[in-house]
């Protein structure tokens, strides 16, 4: 299992440039179609559909699937490619770069758990409710309102569960919220979207990557729900239509044996907060000692773990390029796990008891499908 610390080709190649491009089909002030949809759309590049849906897939990473591709042959079909998510390799990183069009640095939803140093917070963004206020901490337009305010129609659809959630509330704003609970209803909202951008959300794939792994018939049957959903939807839908399938992000399993605890490396009694998540750790620590336990760390951890302090995640450009605002976001120490390495806490047991993990930088984590495909319905 191979990964590599680089950035990602943040504003090229990456799930916060799918929805500027897709934009940019309407003229929508200030994006551009970096990704070449126009040559990517199997329905010409002369032939702008009325309406585009963009499908994203929690945890369907390009690797697991491309071992199982003769098994879909629906997406196997689609014309596109492959993308690379954000780092971290997590949903409400990848989500905030989805919704607003840009890298983590400058939206500042860092990772699964972050400090939030000007309320003084410890944020979790997938059990965001209250405080701190969505709009203060992701004051940024997203892609949704800048499309809606062009005059464009724009819906949203997901669990109804979702609709008013802190994390959909800082990212996902803008255009009217389809509440849809099952897949008939996810299908029949899609296929009522006769013009303009559509974004629909898939959570049941990562929920069973994470219990059972990529590795097991469970997730194999979880990618087929997948596909027969597309090929619903790709039937209901007409070829003025087209239809966009990408993800958050990939998943590798990570065995009991894998799993090293952040509590037991030498000089934890510096730290001040755990957070992250176990593939990705943002490490706050006491001042002055940031140094010596990086020092520390990096030689207990060897080859099971990238260790940096803020300086360097952010000289490296892993987060894209940071706001000032939001860089006491990132841990005084990143600890990015390597190869099955799980790097668990006692702040979050659960979690890091989980078989299938994402966050960190392997190609499995990070590479991400971007399959296109118009509807065959008849007008």
């Amino acid at each position: 299992m191979s990964d590599a610390l680089e950035a990602p080709p943040y504003g090229s190649g990456t799930l916060a440039d799918v929805l500027p491009s897709v934009a940019s089909r309407w003229r929508v002030p200030g994006f551009q179609d970096s990704l070449d949809l126009r040559d990517r759309d199997p329905g010409g590049a002369g032939n702008l559909p009325d309406a585009v849906t963009v499908l994203l897939v929690d945890g369907l990473g390009w690797r697991p699937w491309q071992d199982l591709r003769e098994r879909t042959p629906t997406l196997a079909a689609m014309t596109g490619g492959r993308l690379r998510t954000t780092i971290p390799s997590t949903t409400p990183t990848a989500l905030a770069s989805l919704g607003t069009g840009m890298p983590p640095g400058a939206h500042g939803i860092v990772g699964a758990a972050f400090r939030v140093p000007e309320d003084d917070v410890l944020l979790h963004p997938l059990s965001w409710t209250d405080g701190p206020h969505p709009l203060a901490t992701q004051p940024e337009p997203t892609v949704f309102e800048r499309v809606e305010a062009a005059g464009v129609p724009v819906l949203r659809i997901g669990a109804s569960a979702y609709a008013d959630s802190g994390l959909t509330r800082a990212v996902l704003r803008g255009g009217a919220y389809a509440g849809s609970d099952t897949a008939d209803a996810i299908v029949d909202a899609i296929g009522g979207h006769r013009s303009g951008l559509a974004y629909a959300y898939l959570p049941d794939l990562d929920r069973t990557g994470h219990v059972y792994g990529v590795g097991s018939p469970e997730w194999r049957e979880g990618l087929l729900a997948v596909e027969e959903l597309v090929t619903r939807i790709i039937e209901r839908i007409d070829d003025r239509h087209l239809l966009v399938v990408t993800a958050d992000h990939g998943m590798v399993d990570c065995p009991p044996a894998a799993r090293v605890s952040v509590e037991a490396l030498p000089g934890f009694e510096h730290v001040l907060t755990v957070a992250g998540e176990p593939r990705l750790r943002h490490i706050y620590v006491r001042p002055g000692e940031t140094a010596t336990l990086r020092a520390s760390w990096a030689d207990a951890l060897g080859e099971r773990a990238f260790v940096l302090d803020r300086d360097e995640a952010l000289g490296m450009g892993l987060f894209g390029p940071m706001d000032e605002h939001y860089a006491g976001r990132i841990g005084d120490l990143v600890l990015l796990a390597r190869g099955d390495t799980l790097l668990v806490s006692e702040v979050d047991p659960v979690v890091s008891g989980l078989l299938g993990q994402h966050g960190s930088v392997t190609e499995a984590e990070m590479e991400i499908p971007l399959l296109l495909a118009r509807g065959s319905a008849g007008g």
